[in-house]
């Protein structure tokens, strides 16, 4: 390029070269790298997807000119580029690190020919308040710069080492090619020092208009992918640039580091992204789709509105001290104040509030009130144990944290984000132990008014996956949504005002006072459902004279086994309850008739459904003793308001992409209602590939629908095991293997090649065993004969790994692990 510094300057281009593109992908990189950053996108581009990744001058293979290059400079000098190589149609940035910057100075001159930004880790600004990376500040300073980024490859080979997992050394070799002599790596001591860390740096007052110009993007489209392990770029930048840029779509990988692009498929999500966006056919080069920042459904949401109950009616008992307790009346006056009082201490229309309270009047009087002042509740449950919780909290990054002492305390020595609000009562030293800046108690003395009420619309709540089938995600949900959910389990289940309801499962707990009817939660650790007694599960149906009960799997379990303790007045009690509810994970029909037995005139049913939406369908326990033997668990049939197709399974274990109603045709649900979720939290990749086609969800589940109508759930998606004669489902084995007497849980997986995989079934043995081993001859006969099947090996456990919140849901992924390093000679470790 002849008009670079007046003298002319070589740079150095990967270019895919796409004849006439509908659109041209412009990556450039940050320090210290090249354009092999984007290798992969060269490689997977579609047809009429042109991209070009730069290496800036005096980086990667480009000329070194021997000059200071700085961030104005490397915007010229982009600028000059794309001129000088006739790039003129649409156009998408793609860039990492100091690329970010770079690209932005150049969209902000080409606002017309962006059609949509794409950042990965990087910054614009350095938020008030907070210092500046340690790292940076540590490599800047004089006695380390020169011999860390020039006269050694420390800062390169630093740089490569965050990546989680750990980069293959020809990977590493690629990074580091152009940077083989300690004058070649000039440029990467520049980029550090041209980082402004004070207002009379050079480079300052450049970096703060890129920042003010992004209000310029307010009708871009813009993706944020994020490695939130980041010891540079950490979440701190993400939530910086969503402030000024709340349009954006986002996808946060909680595990990877700086080289996001290196350690996740960040190039699946681009291109799934730009596939989005409108071709040069679709609009005017001019034109740009406008993303809806806020609803246009203004109709009033009734979630939070419980004064519809009569107002002497008792709306929570807590059971810890049955004395306690709050009317309708008395739970709409708190909940009114509480959301006065969360006005009054700044929490605004929109503002993220990480509830961490235990079920009870507590928590009702603070989730309704979230809801009454229109904030977003985030549920994380317990169930999530403290590394979960941690990660869940920090994903959702909460503006406010309200909780007991015991989650404000965790708040503080785990620095999880958020205003630090106490649940309960604190005292002045507890305030200043905890970081609290206030307690509910005192808010709800406020005589303020409490703010309008929001719409139907607005977002209501981020709840928390348990983990159990991939790692935990942030659902949300709007107001709509959940009133949709709310009048779903009422007409399903017919509850009315002569029902009361006692919750063994703390999700479900949530609705009572949303449904109207008395909710009591019986005296247990929620965080642990197979802690519930039958004498606990007694006592509470007893004092809230239940008409319903809803229980997990797990806590049924222990209901059942502990039935000896139940007295003549638990047992009449459970004689007038009329409806026994247990979901949140497989349920087996021998557990649900056990637990059926204790209460003789009510109905058992199970719902079938998964956080981001539930109920789908539901089903009796008559239904499922007579539909016993099909190829799966039969889960009944979709509830009214609730579509469900299936996407086909091929021999080889791919889905088809197109959805099917007809019976015995086996390959995902898919399902579509009012009451489920909107996407999920700072998941945009997740989001879209889950909501395909537009407007349904992709359970992960793999099951059938029957001629009658019914819904079969065969396993997981992720579970299925592949063998020569095609795909097999592990539910159908599972439960045979099940039927036989010496088996009490089983566990049925793939082992080998995908295409040529063979069963293996991993069982829990009855009596127990001490430590995993192969089965003995006889009892893997009879595994073999009930299941119907020649597994490849039996082995039995002391115990299959099962998931925190439910206790019940198996990790088969690790069960399959586990058999794959058995099965190749290891040792049989426990699982």
């Amino acid at each position: 390029m002849p008009s670079i510094d007046g003298v002319g300057r070589s740079w150095h281009i990967l270019d895919n070269q796409e004849p006439d593109p509908d659109l041209t992908l412009l990556c450039v990189h940050g320090n210290p790298s090249w354009s092999y950053l984007f290798r992969q996108l060269l490689r997977d581009a579609p047809a009429k997807v042109r991209v070009v990744a730069v290496d800036q001058l005096d980086m990667g293979f480009s000329e070194r000119t021997g000059q200071v290059r700085r961030l104005a400079t490397r915007i010229e000098d982009l600028c000059a580029l794309t001129d000088h190589m006739g790039i003129a149609g649409p156009v998408v940035t793609v860039a990492h690190d100091w690329g970010g910057p770079v690209s932005l100075g150049w969209v902000l001159q080409h606002l017309e020919q962006c059609r949509g930004v794409v950042l990965m880790n990087t910054a614009v600004h350095q938020p008030a308040g907070s210092p500046a990376p340690s790292l940076i500040r540590l490599v800047r300073s004089r006695p380390m710069l020169q011999g860390v980024t020039v006269s050694t490859t420390t800062f390169i080979r630093g740089a490569l080492e965050m990546s989680r997992p750990r980069l293959g050394a020809d990977v590493k070799a690629g990074f580091l090619a152009p940077y083989n002599q300690a004058s070649r790596r000039h440029a990467i001591r520049e980029f550090v020092a041209d980082i402004p860390l004070s207002a009379e740096h050079p480079s300052a007052e450049t970096l703060d208009a890129v920042a003010a110009g992004l209000r310029l993007l307010s009708d871009h489209p813009v993706l944020l992918l994020w490695g939130s392990a980041d010891p540079i770029f950490s979440d701190l930048y993400l939530h910086d640039l969503e402030a000024r840029m709340p349009h954006a779509n986002v996808h946060r990988y909680a595990k990877a580091g700086h080289f996001v692009s290196e350690d996740a498929d960040t190039t699946a999500a681009t291109l799934a992204w730009v596939k989005t966006l409108p071709t040069r056919e679709q609009v005017e080069p001019t034109e740009r789709p406008r993303p809806v920042l806020t609803s246009s459904l203004e109709v009033p949401s009734t979630l939070a509105d419980i004064q519809q109950a009569p107002a002497d009616r008792i709306a929570i008992t807590e059971m810890e001290d049955p004395s306690l307790s709050a009317t309708f009346g008395e739970l709409t006056n708190l909940v009114e104040r509480t959301a006065a009082g969360l006005a009054s201490a700044g929490v605004q229309p929109g503002d993220r509030v990480a509830v961490l309270v235990p079920p009870g009047i507590d928590l009702a009087a603070t989730l309704y009130g979230c809801w009454r002042a229109g904030a977003v509740a985030v549920l994380v449950d317990a169930g999530l144990g403290p590394k979960g919780m941690s990660q869940a909290v920090k994903a959702a990054s909460p503006a406010y944290i309200v909780g007991i002492p015991k989650a404000l305390a965790a708040a503080k020595t785990l620095r999880w984000p958020g205003q630090r609000i106490g649940a309960t009562a604190l005292s002045s030293k507890q305030r200043s132990l905890l970081g609290a800046t206030t307690d509910l108690p005192t808010l709800q003395r406020t005589t303020d008014p409490a703010p309008p009420v929001p719409t139907i619309g607005d977002p209501a709540a981020v709840v928390f996956t348990s983990g159990a089938t991939g790692p935990s995600k942030g659902v949300c949900y709007s107001h709509g949504q959940l009133m949709a959910q709310r009048d779903a389990l009422r007409s399903l289940y017919n509850i009315g005002d002569h029902d009361r309801l006692v919750a063994a499962f703390a999700p479900f707990a949530l609705y009572g006072p949303a449904l109207g009817i008395t909710s009591v939660v019986p005296d247990m650790d929620v965080a642990a459902p197979a802690t519930l007694t039958a004498a606990a599960l007694g006592r509470a149906v007893q004092v809230a004279d239940a008409t319903l009960v809803f229980a997990s799997p797990a806590a049924l379990a222990n209901v059942v086994a502990t039935a000896d303790t139940l007295t003549d007045a638990n047992r009449a009690a459970f004689a007038k309850v009329r409806l026994l509810l247990s979901a949140g994970a497989p349920v087996r029909p021998a557990l649900l008739e056990s637990a059926a037995a204790l209460f003789p005139n009510a109905t058992a049913a199970t719902p079938y459904g998964m956080t981001e939406c539930l109920p789908v369908a539901s089903i009796t326990l008559d239904e499922i003793v007579s539909s016993a033997g099909g190829p799966g668990v039969c889960v009944g049939q979709p509830v009214e308001g609730v579509e469900v197709a299936i996407d086909p399974l091929d021999d080889t274990g791919a889905l088809h992409g197109q959805l099917v109603a007809q019976p015995h045709v086996a390959g995902e649900v898919v399902v579509r209602a009012a009451h489920a979720r909107t996407g999920y939290d700072r998941l945009w990749h997740t989001s879209h590939e889950a909501s395909q086609p537009t407007g349904w969800h992709r359970s992960g589940d793999v099951g059938q629908l029957d001629s009658a109508g019914n819904l079969w759930i065969e396993g997981r998606l992720r579970d299925i095991i592949v063998g020569a004669d095609g795909v097999v489902t592990p539910v159908r084995l599972e439960h045979g293997c099940e039927q036989c007497p010496e088996v009490g849980l089983a566990a049925v997986v793939g082992v080998g090649p995908v295409s040529n995989q063979v069963c293996v079934a991993v069982v829990e043995a009855k009596p127990g065993v001490s430590k995993p081993r192969l089965a003995p001859t006889e009892l893997a006969d009879s595994v073999r004969a009930a299941a119907g099947h020649e597994f490849a090996a039996v082995f039995v456990v002391p115990a299959l790994p099962v998931d925190r919140r439910h206790n019940s849901k198996i990790d088969r992924a690790r069960v399959q692990a586990w058999a794959e390093q058995a099965l190749a000679g290891g040792r049989l470790t426990k699982l």
